[in-house]
């Protein structure tokens, strides 16, 4: 045997790759990387709690391990990487010379404003985005990262679950990762994954949906919406999500858009056919609705009603110590390989010699700082020079931070006992937005040919407030279903509705010419008298009637000075 045979620890462990997918259960898989195939699959059914995101019954966990175990001729003392549902998960921009301990601290502050972790202590994984998507890489002076979390004690509760069995946990994938390296492999985003090409990735989820933007296989952005999707029926959970979904694909275009769907509540395929989108789409049925041949092919060995039961998920987790990936989230282990005890023995001239392993650790650790030595001498000289260069640039930074901290506290003076909160105000700022461009888009859908609007209100807070004509009555109420049926939650009402003649002889003699001015609102009376009272302050349409009837000459169009349609918008409640 060679020396170098003699410092090796023995044959490797055998590893298995488990599972923990909601819909299906816990997964047990092993690959056949060089067909491509799945050699072997067991599957046990296993209660995921959405709420604490954590498994709900560990007993009933090991029970399922152990019997995938006999069933697939595995063998205690092995090691294990279990693949979880996402629990926390984004991107983050710091200062270029921040220390990476810094760097974990600032990702724990953020992620321990998630219920989650307000109740457990965190796990953190962070890696620097790869230079295909790293403001870096663009010459600024920022460093963005991706990073991810999960409880500390779902990792140790799994582990001490393993350890009864005797197996070893080393390391906890994340379940976007996961699919991301799965989708790479099968094939399935080869178009999507070639470099500079950007693309959008739709995964919906019992607990909502999440939107990654990719440029080739580098993460540049990570949006995710919560949504009760067991609290919906038929086509009203397509029309939240299209509604939702819609806004958010619209601030990130790209060449394509591919829709997984992980829940058997929402088929990729069908809501596919009601997003408006002008990319590229591609759906993938990760539920029910796959078809039975599965999403990767099968070994001889696998069972004939296993294939359709193969999560992306499992197949993601057995590619962790195979696949090139560039994204690699996995959270440590309970347990690491334990140091061989193991020895060699060889002889120098007469001398006999007995080296452990690690005793051979040591002597390569010897050798490796022997190296570094005229590395780190070389950085001990050019540090300072660096140092100095870049400490006028700091100075800078921490000057416009200083000014902007004396910004904040004069507002908060001026605010009294109120409290300035710069994230909670983005956010609403955000939220209003959001809601804003979703009644403009509903209402540039839903309305009919011959109905045109005169006023056009709306506020951050959801109220909204419709004037407009229609040459008739039918079409008001077309106008009125499709704005209702568009803005759920809205409750939408129809306020007026009324001839624009001012007398009947005028309405007979004009017809059937005769047009229809309507009103719809969800605010309160008291609010639309609060509206019509700020608009007369402005000195605009001094007579509130006057501003629902279009004028019976050449300006019969003209819309009122005021509202969406007006040079100066109605001010919005405070």
């Amino acid at each position: 045997m060679s020396f170098l045979g003699n410092l090796s620890a023995g044959a490797p462990k055998q590893k298995m790759y488990l599972s923990v997918t909601p819909g299906v259960g816990l997964e047990m898989i092993q690959l056949d990387t060089a067909t491509g195939s799945v050699a072997n699959y067991a599957v046990r059914d296993l209660v995921y709690d959405e709420a604490t995101r954590d498994i709900a019954d560990y007993d009933a966990f090991k029970d399922a391990v152990q019997e995938m175990m006999q069933e697939l001729g595995i063998g205690p003392k092995c090691e294990a990487i279990v693949n979880m549902p996402l629990v926390s998960f984004g991107l983050m921009q710091f200062p270029l010379l921040l220390p990476d301990t810094s760097i974990t601290g600032g990702i724990q502050s953020e992620v321990e404003q998630s219920y989650v972790f307000r109740r457990a202590e965190p796990v953190i994984a962070w890696q620097d985005v790869p230079s295909a998507g790293n403001s870096q890489a663009q010459g600024n002076e920022s460093r963005q990262v991706i990073y991810s979390a999960i409880q500390k004690s779902v990792i140790s509760s799994i582990g001490e679950a393993l350890a009864s069995i005797e197996v070893s946990l080393v390391g906890v994938e994340n379940s976007l990762t996961s699919t991301l390296r799965a989708l790479d492999f099968a094939g399935y985003t080869e178009a999507q994954m070639q470099p500079n090409t950007t693309w959008n990735l739709l995964i919906i989820n019992s607990a909502g949906y999440s939107i990654v933007s990719l440029s080739g296989k580098t993460i540049v952005d990570y949006y995710e919406e919560p949504l009760a999707v067991k609290s919906f029926t038929g086509d009203e959970l397509y029309n939240a999500i299209n509604q939702s979904a819609q806004i958010a694909l619209m601030s990130s275009p790209a060449n394509y858009l591919f829709i997984l769907s992980d829940t058997d509540q929402v088929s990729a395929s069908l809501l596919a056919s009601k997003l408006q989108t002008q990319s590229s789409v591609t759906v993938l049925e990760n539920n029910s609705f796959k078809e039975q041949d599965g999403i990767i092919p099968v070994g001889l060995n696998v069972l004939p009603n296993y294939a359709s039961k193969i999560s992306l998920q499992a197949v993601g987790v057995a590619l962790a110590d195979a696949s090139d990936y560039p994204l690699n989230m996995q959270f440590p282990g309970t347990s690491s390989a334990a140091a061989v005890a193991e020895s060699c023995t060889f002889n120098i001239g007469e001398k006999e010699i007995t080296l452990t392993a690690n005793a051979a650790m040591k002597l390569v650790g010897i050798f490796a700082a022997a190296l570094m030595l005229p590395i780190v001498l070389l950085a001990f000289l050019i540090l300072p020079k660096m140092i100095e260069s870049n400490q006028t640039k700091l100075d800078t930074v921490n000057n416009d931070i200083k000014a902007i901290d004396e910004e904040i506290a004069q507002y908060q003076a001026a605010q009294g006992a109120k409290v300035f909160n710069v994230k909670k105000e983005i956010e609403n700022g955000v939220k209003g937005n959001r809601s804003k461009l979703m009644n403009y888009v509903a209402a540039g859908e839903a309305i009919p040919k011959t109905v045109w609007l005169t006023y056009f209100m709306t506020q951050g807070d959801g109220l909204v407030d419709i004037k407009g004509v229609a040459s008739n009555v039918e079409d008001v109420y077309v106008f009125f279903k499709n704005m209702r049926d568009s803005l759920i939650g809205t409750k939408l009402r129809l306020q007026t509705l009324e001839m624009t003649s001012a007398s009947v002889d005028e309405a007979v003699s004009s017809s059937p010419n005769t047009n229809y001015n309507f009103e719809i609102t969800n605010m309160s009376t008291d609010q639309l008298s609060a509206l019509l009272s700020v608009v007369n302050q402005n000195g605009e349409n001094k007579d509130a009637n006057q501003n629902q009837q279009p004028q019976q000459n050449n300006n019969q169009n003209k819309p009122p000075q005021s509202g969406l349609l007006s040079e100066q918008p109605i001010q919005e409640n405070k």
